[in-house]
């Protein structure tokens, strides 16, 4: 039976990093897989859903070329092979799972293709094999939620990406089959109006799909500041997605989604119907009931240095329930090795940011506007339009704002919330100056280079503190 220091369940963003990173540290690590490395986030959700939004900005770029004084070119009747999207697709996907099996072979990981399973709180069962470690970090991940709703006339796809049977499968998906549609769908209604399904009403809307967004919460986005949620359902409705919110499904019914809204029932019919409700945690197989671990939920509950209830077990990304982004993992995995080499560590999860790829995008870190207020006794806001940054408005692209929220008292930065082109780039600045205590007046003191859309972070801050100068 092999012994290691360090073993991994998952080969995810988080447990690859935690492998990689306890390799380079000199312990002996293995890695459990049972699917393709790169888990979630690289072959069913971040990168997947970023290569349809390319190609759907592509698309939309070559509409507008006009706008540009681009000439000769033929833009009518332009639209997406949705089969040379997927191709690209998939060797984008290829090529990066490619190059963490890459990164693990060259750090020494040790990488077992299976399933594993405990037998106590330091044996693990990896198909007919067994091994021994010291710890163990369990990342496995999460699978979608299904609705708590009835279903009739059908159920959710049996399949599993990838699939060559799509087209005769129900019409229920959920965001692993709306990845692999080899033809774009007449109509799609889409339940759920968070992250994910946000992401793909906006792709299928532009693919030229009808969508209609069902959604129980009084706005998409819920997580997201209210006047950037505004801002945003305006936005999406101007590509011709309807959006019902307040509204609980009761029943799907073939192609018919039934929910009530508004105090009267109310139907429509999706060729697809998308169900994106959520995550839950993955725990199924590991035989977690032998080890009696503490969980939240369906979650297994860590403290703010991953350990779980039993010392030498730590608990990663999706599977700890905590803050499902594909960041957080990662960095979850660098604390938890750097807590099992007896350094104490924890995660801050005030400062993790969140991004939406939509057109314009959306970044934020910290505490929302309603949030702030909530919390402190006094708060200033500082807005910035993209309409008055130069950068942005070459681009052609100026809609959006960057909001900048800080504690009157001693101008702490309290959140940052960006709707508009590159947000998601630039919200790393904004992460960085919480996480080493910056205030308000340190930002605009750092020279921010012109024309760049990254202008309208100081801006934003002068005008938190009443000196706004490009804006009135």
């Amino acid at each position: 039976m092999e012994k290691y220091d360090i073993a991994v369940i998952g080969g995810g963003p988080g447990g690859y990093v935690a492998g990689i990173k306890a390799a380079q540290s000199g312990k002996k690590v293995c890695l459990i897989e049972k699917e393709n490395l790169g888990g979630v986030c690289l072959n069913q959700g971040c990168i997947p859903t970023k290569t349809m939004i390319k190609s759907v900005e592509v698309l939309n770029s070559i509409k507008k070329c006009g706008d540009f004084g681009v000439i000769g070119v033929e833009t009518v009747g332009a639209g997406i092979d949705m089969i040379k999207l997927q191709q690209r697709k998939s060797k984008v996907v290829k090529q990066l799972t490619g190059g963490v099996g890459a990164l693990l072979k060259a750090n020494g990981v040790k990488v077992f293709k299976g399933s594993a399973s405990f037998i106590d709180k330091q044996t693990l069962q990896i198909n007919e094999n067994q091994i021994t470690a010291d710890n163990i970090i369990i990342a496995t991940g999460s699978t979608p939620a299904q609705l708590p709703a009835a279903v009739s006339g059908g159920e959710y796809c049996p399949c599993h990406a990838p699939c060559t049977t799509r087209d005769v499968c129900t019409t229920i998906i959920t965001s692993e089959e709306a990845l692999e549609l080899a033809e774009i769908p007449k109509t799609m209604v889409i339940i759920g109006g968070g992250v994910i399904g946000i992401e793909f009403a906006y792709i299928y809307a532009n693919l030229g799909t009808k969508v209609t967004v069902v959604e129980m919460m009084d706005r998409i986005l819920p997580m997201v500041d209210e006047e950037i949620t505004s801002q945003v359902t305006k936005m999406l409705q101007k590509h011709g997605i309807d959006i019902f919110t307040e509204a609980k499904v009761t029943n799907i019914a073939g192609t018919e989604v039934y929910f009530e809204h508004g105090g009267t029932k109310k139907k429509v019919d999706g060729s697809k119907v998308l169900v994106s409700v959520g995550r839950v945690p993955n725990t199924e197989g590991l035989n977690l009931e032998t080890l009696g671990l503490k969980m939240n939920r369906k979650a297994i509950e860590t403290d703010g240095s991953l350990r779980t209830s039993i010392p030498g077990i730590y608990a990663i990304g999706d599977v700890n329930g905590v803050s499902m982004l594909a960041h957080t993992a990662s960095m979850e995995g660098i604390v938890a090795v750097e807590n099992i080499l007896g350094n104490h560590h924890t995660i801050d999860y005030d400062k993790i940011p969140s991004c939406i790829y939509v057109h314009p995008e959306i970044a934020a870190v910290g505490l929302t506007e309603t949030q702030a207020r909530e919390k402190y006794e006094d708060i200033k806001v500082g807005k910035f339009p993209l309409a008055a940054n130069g950068k942005a408005t070459v681009e052609g692209s100026a809609e959006g704002l960057i909001k900048v929220i800080i504690d009157a008292k001693y101008n702490e930065i309290l959140g940052v919330h960006i709707y508009g082109i590159h947000a998601t780039d630039m919200i790393s600045e904004s992460v960085l100056a919480m996480s080493l205590e910056a205030t308000a007046e340190d930002i605009p003191w750092a020279v921010h280079p012109h024309p760049t859309v990254a202008e309208i972070i100081p801006e934003a801050f002068h005008a938190a503190l009443g000196k706004a100068i490009h804006s009135l």
